[in-house]
């Protein structure tokens, strides 16, 4: 039942911070921010916010500050639309989503290079051994123990 309330919680604060981010601050320095997931703790006194930001490391460095410096008045914000004793307090997180995405393309990339070359060593190989490395019964012995019958 808490966890149910935990999610509820969190996904409300993700759309009261997603619309109050839409709307805008006064500082210049917030860039193109998404709130990507919100997880609350067991005892709902605390918020950890995760978020990404569109654009270059000095964007986001300045996004991750502009947040900092906003977080008392998106409390309130947040304290204002729920309807809960104590509002939890807010910690935002970047998100390192964009960067696992990059490492795991690259790791993809690469993969896919070595599958490559092995496809190509591959086509011009040829077997160790004999062809068909299974035995077979011979088909002479047949032929002889019919001429020793004939005979």
């Amino acid at each position: 039942m808490a966890n149910e309330r935990q999610a509820r919680l969190g996904d409300r604060i993700r759309v009261i911070l997603a619309e109050r981010l839409e709307k805008g601050l006064r500082d210049p320095r917030l860039g193109f921010v998404t709130i990507t997931e919100v997880r609350v703790t067991g005892d709902l006194q605390h918020a950890s916010v995760f978020y990404t930001v569109y654009g270059s490391d000095q964007e986001r460095e300045d996004s991750a500050a502009a947040l900092k410096a906003a977080t008392g008045m998106l409390r309130s914000e947040v304290g204002k639309h729920l309807n809960v004793r104590l509002t939890p307090s807010i910690e935002f997180i970047p998100d390192a989503l964009p960067e696992t995405a990059g490492h795991i393309a690259d790791l993809l990339r690469t993969a896919q290079e070595r599958d490559a070359a092995v496809a190509g060593l591959a086509s011009g190989a040829s077997y160790a051994g004999d062809a068909d490395p299974y035995l077979k019964p011979r088909e002479d012995a047949d032929t002889d123990d019919e001429d020793d019958d004939q005979a």
